[in-house]
């Protein structure tokens, strides 16, 4: 099994799909934790270290940290709406709760700064379709610099590639400081809709790749409902939906740089596929979300 691809169980903690640190990634900043709440459970939580975004994936929650009280409408699944979500800061105290139960995805980021914690309403969020024909997507801005600039180390965004399409593509990479990049360790969290486009399953399945220039990484893996991939180096992209199976993921970032950025590096070899993008059609299922709910 690759080093690289966490198939679901293999980070699991009890009950808790994703439990992931910088030390069990084997790097030095993005972590990841998916938490499942039953109806009525309240659970405590220290961040210690890290810096935090609470994003339901399924369910509504109630945040309580350093005073202050957020509640979470959330949603059905990744694939019915853009959520609100919190920011929670390093050495913290959260009380996450929920009275019909809860799904909810904390990426995380080591970090030095302490910040007061703060509310992101889903009405906010940027909704971005990017690319074209077949690499058309959907991008959701939650977290990202420009967005949210209210983080001191950590970036986050979500990705709704509609069945049959590809996306993080043209292959790119984050791994040096250049003109054009900053080093960021990624996380890739996916989950995969059922034969309803809506509901995750493992019944469907994607594609994921990720290589070196120098062919000491290449790697091509089929991904499923609620699998990790890390990108600590590296060209990565596609992603590819499998026809019948729209993909969401969820891209964890963080890095040494002392300016929070996303700023990559196409491969030189598909970069020139950006340039097709602009005579072709968008694919009319994007946008699937916005914050008021599925938009087809």
């Amino acid at each position: 099994m690759s080093e690289l691809h966490r198939p679901l169980g293999t980070l699991s903690d009890g009950a808790d799909p994703v439990r992931l640190t910088p030390d069990t990634a084997g790097w030095r900043y993005s972590g990841l934790r998916v938490l499942s709440l039953a109806p009525g459970e309240t659970r405590v939580l220290h961040t210690g270290e890290f810096e935090a975004f609470v994003l339901p994936l399924a369910g509504s929650a109630t945040v309580r940290v350093d005073g202050r009280v957020f509640d979470l409408r959330g949603r059905d699944s990744v694939f019915t709406r853009v959520t609100d979500f919190a920011y929670v800061p390093r050495d913290a105290e959260v009380e996450l709760s929920t009275r019909d139960g809860l799904e909810v995805a904390l990426p995380m980021a080591r970090c030095t700064r302490r910040l007061d914690p703060e509310y992101g309403p889903a009405e906010d969020v940027p909704v971005e379709v990017r690319g074209a024909g077949q690499a058309t997507r959907q991008v959701t801005n939650f977290g990202v610099p420009g967005v949210w600039d209210h983080a001191d180390k950590l970036n986050a965004c979500e990705l709704i590639t509609p069945d049959g399409n590809w996306s993080s593509y043209p292959p790119h990479k984050h791994d040096e400081a250049s003109e054009c990049e900053v080093v960021n360790e990624e996380i890739y969290y996916f989950r995969i809709a059922g034969r309803d486009g809506v509901t995750p399953s493992r019944e469907g399945f994607g594609l994921h790749r990720t290589y070196t220039s120098d062919g000491e990484l290449d790697e091509d893996v089929a991904v499923r409902d609620h699998d990790v991939f890390l990108i600590p180096r590296g060209y990565h992209g596609p992603c590819v939906a499998a026809p019948g199976y729209p993909m969401y993921y969820l891209n964890v970032l963080a890095g040494p740089a002392p300016e929070r950025s996303m700023a990559f590096c196409d491969d030189p070899a598909h970069g020139w596929v950006r340039d097709t993008w602009a005579t072709q059609d968008l694919d009319p299922r994007c946008p699937v979300t916005s914050h008021e709910g599925r938009v087809q």
